[in-house]
């Protein structure tokens, strides 16, 4: 209770100073660390990695609930081409900075890239939803479909990668595109099916007037949990589902929208603070400058390269193209996936954590803290 407290007043302080919050969060996780004033002796990687997943899906949820299929028309392919071919040219090109910087092999370079290449989808829905800031429609419809749809590829591959790596992966590079090609078909699958499923419970069954959002959201969880079961990409699944429920008439949509908004921000706490939490800040100082000039060359090359590569064929403005490129957010999705090579027990894991963490907070305060006076400069 203390600590969601702590959360909620530091809050204020984010707004008196126009701090990105989910920043003040993951330093309030810091602080209340192994090395902080708090001295919270925290490292269960799993609970860790259960809690992010399951935080990680109602904020997806969320961000398909206020998606209006009217408002993204026109972005959905480049958005698509950013979250698949855009996330495999980030990774690549970011794999040579790690190589350069933290002298990895070629594979576990291409890990790291990988862990950082997509965006993170509760960063990108948060900031640009509380900026204040009135986007033109493609570009903000661009921004948040890549969000909410680029977490599947990344997932695949740091799981393929991290399986390589610890010798259980078998089937190559054939087997690896056919498990990404049914994570996403599957998820789409059961996102649309789900979400339909959601749409008819919710307008056929009589309940009480409190239990419609919690119907909706353990639906949408449900819909999460099935589609991982059978290895289809859960993330995509339940991006897709809100999606759809928020394209469709349903009976209660305020009061739907109003708790997965409260719940939204409490995943959010509950996420950044375990993460900030399960970080030992003595560890990061061991590969602070390195990781700064990964985070650099991924916010002023890979980035803008990748971005450039895909939106050129659509003819994005160059302003829309830099803006985009400077919305690609690191956040709690970067950590999330680092903490999957712990779980494997990979030799020398916490050098992915500790980096991620690293370019997360440099991305969360240099382009975070920026957003808003980008947006104008870019026009």
């Amino acid at each position: 209770a203390l600590l969601v407290l702590a959360g909620i007043a530091s809050s204020l302080l984010a707004r008196k100073f126009g701090a990105p919050l989910l920043l003040v969060f993951l330093l309030l996780g810091l602080l209340l660390g192994v090395d902080g004033p708090g001295g919270i002796r925290y490292d269960d990687t799993h609970f860790t990695y259960l809690v992010g997943a399951l935080a990680l899906a109602m904020i997806l949820f969320d961000g398909g609930l206020r998606t209006q299929a009217k408002q993204v028309k026109g972005a959905v392919a480049p958005s698509m081409l950013l979250a698949s071919v855009g996330v495999l040219a980030t990774a690549a090109l970011t794999a040579v900075a790690a190589h350069v910087f933290l002298d990895l092999s070629p594979l576990r370079a291409l890990l790291l890239g990988t862990v950082l290449a997509s965006t993170d989808a509760a960063a990108v829905f948060f900031l640009l939803r509380t900026g204040g800031l009135h986007l033109e429609r493609r570009t903000a419809s661009t921004l948040e479909i890549e969000s909410g749809a680029n977490d599947p590829v990344a997932v695949f591959l740091t799981i393929a990668l991290t399986g390589w790596l610890a010798g259980s992966q078998g089937g190559g590079v054939a087997m690896l595109m056919v498990q990404v090609a049914w994570a996403l078909i599957g998820g789409a699958l059961f996102g649309y099916f789900g979400g339909r499923l959601i749409v008819v419970a919710l307008n056929r069954l009589s309940l009480p007037s409190g239990l419609h959002p919690w119907l909706a959201m353990a639906g949408a969880l449900a819909v999460f949990a099935l589609a991982n079961l059978v290895y289809a990409s859960g993330y995509l699944a339940v991006y897709l589902a809100g999606i759809v429920v928020a394209n469709r008439p349903v009976r209660a949509r305020a009061s739907v929208l109003s708790v997965q908004d409260a719940a939204t921000w409490f995943a959010q706490l509950v996420m950044f603070l375990l993460l900030g939490l399960l970080a030992t800040p003595s560890r990061l100082f061991d590969y602070l400058w390195p990781a700064l000039g990964v985070a650099a060359f991924l916010m002023f090359v890979a980035r803008p390269a990748a971005v450039a590569l895909c939106l050129l064929p659509f003819r994005y403005r160059a302003g829309e193209i830099g803006f985009i490129s400077w919305v690609g957010l690191r956040g709690a999705v970067g950590i999330f996936l680092a903490s999957i090579p712990l779980l494997a027990k990979l030799p020398n894991a916490w050098l992915y954590f500790n980096v991620a963490f690293v370019v997360v907070l440099a991305s969360l305060i240099v382009q975070g803290w920026s957003l808003a006076r980008a947006a104008h400069w870019f026009g």
